[in-house]
């Protein structure tokens, strides 16, 4: 890899990562994270520097291994997630345990094992949220509770590392048309139609932008929802 500044992008194998990874492939240095590493090759073989970072985020100490030969960090953005769908009386124990412990737990284990490098460079945490983070609506119980957490998460990150030069963003986009979208749809008994959601792209853009805003600026939380294109 180059002298270029260095981002870890999770979830990076598809989706909303993926395209993060393409947006910022021309001024970093890349470690596309995830568990697929057939999807991760794919979307390296598109970056001229960048390369995958195999790792299963739920694993202690699989992620602590990965992590350990990471002593400086520009950016770490926290695209991994999962999302389902259910009313209260259907979403057992198991599946509020699945909501935490990707959308929140890993995210504080990795971030809490980076935080050294992630100093070092005085560098930016991304979170990527949703706008159940923001409100929470019938059958979205376990989601919005965890994303709810990692909201409080960024918030007390921001708060504790300021000082230390960090910068912290929360993104909560609307609905956005991948694969998990798909899972969503399907969960609430609909219709995928991309062409009502959100592009992966206008979200990426947002990313890019909040990373690439000057020094004196700290992008806190940036809410970015679908409109009809007319």
């Amino acid at each position: 890899m180059t002298e270029r500044p260095l981002a870890l992008i999770t979830g990076a194998s598809r989706g909303i990562g993926a395209t993060i990874a393409l947006a910022l492939g021309n001024t970093h240095s890349l470690l596309l994270g995830g568990r697929d590493t057939e999807a991760l090759d794919a979307v390296a073989e598109h970056l001229p520097d960048a390369r995958p970072w195999p790792v299963e985020l739920t694993d202690d100490a699989a992620v602590a291994k990965a992590a350990a030969d990471i002593d400086r960090l520009d950016v770490l953005v926290h695209s991994a997630g999962v999302a389902r769908v259910a009313p209260l009386t259907e979403s057992p124990a198991d599946l509020w345990r699945s909501m935490y412990e990707i959308n929140v737990v890993a995210v504080a284990e990795l971030t809490r094992l980076l935080l050294p490098a992630l100093r070092a460079a005085k560098g930016h945490v991304v979170l990527i949220n949703s706008g159940a983070g923001q409100n929470a609506n019938p059958n979205w119980g376990p989601y919005a509770a965890s994303k709810f957490a990692l909201r409080a998460y960024a918030d007390v990150l921001r708060a504790e590392e300021e000082s230390a030069g960090l910068r912290v963003t929360s993104v909560y986009p609307g609905r956005t048309a991948t694969d998990m979208q798909r899972i969503v749809r399907a969960d609430e008994g609909a219709d995928f139609e991309p062409e009502r959601y959100l592009t992966p792209e206008s979200v990426a853009e947002l990313v890019r932008t909040a990373i690439a805003a000057t020094p004196d600026a700290h992008p806190t939380d940036l809410v970015i929802r679908s409109r009809p294109v007319r």
